[in-house]
């Protein structure tokens, strides 16, 4: 049988469909672009599918050299009558899961923060035989983010179980699913309402320009991201479920849509030149339409990196509203709407019935200013 049919350039242009190397190894190409490779043998008559990794993905990514060398163990295992095991691994699964669930999603950024909390999160079990997933091992998975970012931990875990669903009901895994929240897990980490907090450590405002000096001083995307979260005075999940799509240069505008809003109306952010700056320098090294496609983990150890203290993402909404109170005579009101705050007062938010853009243009490019000046 021929084999070596496939080559790196040729890997990169195949389309849809399964696509054989010779020999029993074949390269599976999804149509959300994803590469799996597999290897097919038949014993007694019956067919075997042994993954053995994806293309250029995940993390162990699996080269065309790598996998012919892993085809030709399999091969040299079946000539000298060994068995294999054909269980499917979590990252298998998941994978099957994604697909799946793609056409599903609201947005390519919800898809890709399915994608990013899985890969980032659930490494420790991505080798892992679907079948042979435990209770503790979705635990030992869960608790290095439990404390530190509860709502991504409890969105890993949901994740998780739905991938252990869809094994559940392809026959991949038998009994209940270790993921349930009730079904083990309550009794295993702290209750899920005892680990917010009332307020989030702030930076004191005047702390603030040596904070973004240090973070301009940072190379990474973690600290573009941290320093464009602190001039809009974002929260920090839209910034990070931000897409170019969304942001008018030539306007100097960042519309964050309904969907993606706590309030769940459309929220306009003022840029910067900095904030523009930084959009165009993200948008020389995407491969995506994410402008910063990164982890909450990342930004915040970024932000600690530049402050040397316990400050948190949401703090630095802290940091700018005191900064507009104690600093500048810019309205109660335009303040609050940088912040996308519902105003509290009936009255006061029937007169104020547009979100005072220009007004809050003019109050970003003092806080820009200010956040640039030298500490």
């Amino acid at each position: 049988m021929a084999k070596h049919k496939l080559s790196e350039t040729r890997i990169r242009t195949l389309p849809v469909g399964i696509h054989s190397d010779g020999d029993g190894l074949f390269l599976r190409v999804r149509k959300e672009g994803s590469r799996q490779w597999f290897f097919i043998y038949k014993r007694a008559g019956r067919r075997t599918e042994l993954g053995l990794g994806g293309y250029g993905q995940g993390t162990a990514p699996v080269s065309l050299a790598l996998a012919r060398e892993k085809a030709e163990a399999v091969r040299q295992r079946l000539a000298r009558g060994d068995e294999l095991s054909a269980k499917r691994t979590f990252a298998d699964v998941m994978d099957d899961v994604l697909e799946v669930k793609s056409s599903g999603f609201r947005n390519e950024k919800h898809k890709a923060q399915w994608s990013m909390t899985l890969r980032e999160y659930a490494k420790h079990l991505h080798k892992k035989p679907i079948a042979d997933i435990t209770r503790d091992d979705v635990v030992e998975t869960l608790k290095p983010i439990w404390r530190t970012i509860p709502e991504t931990a409890d969105r890993l875990r949901m994740r998780i179980a739905a991938i252990m669903d869809h094994a559940k009901a392809r026959g991949l895994y038998v009994g209940d699913n270790p993921a349930d929240w009730r079904g083990g897990l309550k009794d295993l980490l702290p209750p899920r309402q005892k680990l917010t907090r009332g307020h989030h450590a702030a930076l004191g405002y005047k702390d603030i320009p040596a904070a973004i000096k240090a973070l301009r001083a940072a190379a990474g995307v973690s600290a573009r991201a941290v320093e464009f979260t602190c001039l809009t005075a974002a929260r920090s999940g839209e910034v990070r479920g931000a897409t170019f799509n969304e942001i008018d240069i030539d306007e100097r505008l960042w519309i964050v849509p309904a969907e993606r809003t706590k309030s769940g109306r459309e929220h306009r952010v003022p840029l910067c030149d900095r904030a523009i700056e930084i959009v165009k320098a993200m948008k020389e090294i995407a491969t995506t339409d994410a402008v910063f496609l990164i982890s909450d983990t990342a930004m915040v150890k970024s932000l600690r990196r530049a402050t040397g203290d316990d400050s948190t993402l949401h703090g630095l909404r802290s940091s700018f509203r005191d900064w507009c109170g104690d600093e500048t005579t810019h309205p109660r009101d335009v303040a609050e709407s940088a912040l996308a705050h519902t105003l509290k007062d009936k009255t006061e938010a029937a007169y104020r019935r547009s979100d005072a853009l220009q007004k809050r243009r003019s109050l970003m490019e003092d806080w820009a200013n200010y956040c640039g000046k030298a500490p």
